[in-house]
């Protein structure tokens, strides 16, 4: 048998493969494809405070190796999250993460003390990256003083493991990374999408109501790599790899890199089935290179010769 749990301080994870938020639901809707209880865990759709109706449509369009998306964190709030979903996750026998979102500071720090009493959510994701909304969002993952603010806000409340996850929206990903760090995070997750556009040709307009969106694929995939490479070189906590993770060998690259984790986003858009493989192919390749834990690959590119 290889091992390969992981570990956010005290927190353990059977193994490193974790969904993305927005592209799994809540966990449900993939239990007639497979045992969600199987992966490290699942990062559930973006939650807020209040309902949100999102963007309008289109809101989706593909692209050339991805697709283009502005929801627009569409959600039926903290109330309803409480009620009618959290019974059904706190049934799964992994990490059940929350991806939580806000307008303004106040709003997440009212999410973080919301979770904090819901006994089967051991860790929250704080997104201060989403490229495709207009207030909150992108407004504080891309401006260092915000993203600090924010961070230290959430982390002076949540009882939680706190996983930040960064925008690629920015100059120089490291020192939002080290911002994140230096503010209490356990983690770090990233990268969120990248701000894209497309237009049709054929109807003269934008592809999307709100003309750009976040791209995901495996068209940012070597920007992700990129970005995870650089952040796991620059901070102690573990990192969290996204990004156009499409197959085992994409998510081995991450680790390689320096990732303790993966999430799988889009991928499973295409194959419902894609983060089960991706697990057993993690699996597969460290038994055939006779390696026995994960930990002797993550960050191996980095070690010296």
């Amino acid at each position: 048998m290889v091992k390969l749990s992981f570990s956010i301080g005290d927190l353990q994870f059977k193994n490193p493969v974790i969904t993305a938020s927005g592209t799994f639901g809540y966990g449900s809707e993939f239990d007639d494809f497979l045992d969600v209880s199987r992966l490290g865990g699942i990062v559930v759709k973006g939650t807020t405070l209040e309902p949100r109706e999102g963007h309008p449509y289109p809101r989706m369009a593909e692209t050339a190796s991805g697709m283009l998306n502005a929801v627009g964190l569409q959600n039926k709030g903290i109330d309803y999250f409480e009620k009618n979903i959290y019974p059904h996750l706190s049934k799964y026998n992994t990490n059940v993460i929350v991806n939580i979102n806000g307008s303004c500071i106040d709003d997440y720090v009212a999410l973080a003390e919301r979770i904090n009493k819901l006994d089967k959510i051991p860790a929250i994701e704080l997104n201060i990256s989403c490229p495709n909304v207009k207030m909150g969002g992108m407004v504080f993952g891309t401006n260092p003083v915000s993203a600090r603010e924010v961070t230290k806000a959430v982390r002076r409340v949540c009882l939680k493991k706190l996983i930040v996850k960064l925008s690629p929206n920015v100059t120089n990903i490291v020192d939002f990374a080290r911002i994140a760090e230096e503010e209490g995070a356990d983690s770090i997750s990233l990268i969120n999408t990248l701000l894209g556009m497309s237009v049709n040709v054929r109807s003269m307009k934008p592809s999307l109501s709100t003309i750009t969106g976040g791209l995901s694929g495996p068209a940012i995939k070597p920007v992700a790599l990129r970005m995870v490479w650089q952040v796991a070189n620059a901070v102690k906590i573990p990192v969290i790899g996204i990004g156009g993770i499409m197959n085992a060998d994409d998510a081995i690259e991450f680790i390689l890199a320096g990732a303790s984790a993966i999430q799988v986003g889009t991928a499973s858009f295409i194959d419902p089935l894609a983060s089960v493989k991706i697990l057993e192919g993690i699996e597969s390749y460290l038994v055939a290179k006779g390696f026995s834990d994960i930990w002797e690959i993550i960050g191996l590119i980095n070690r010296p010769k």
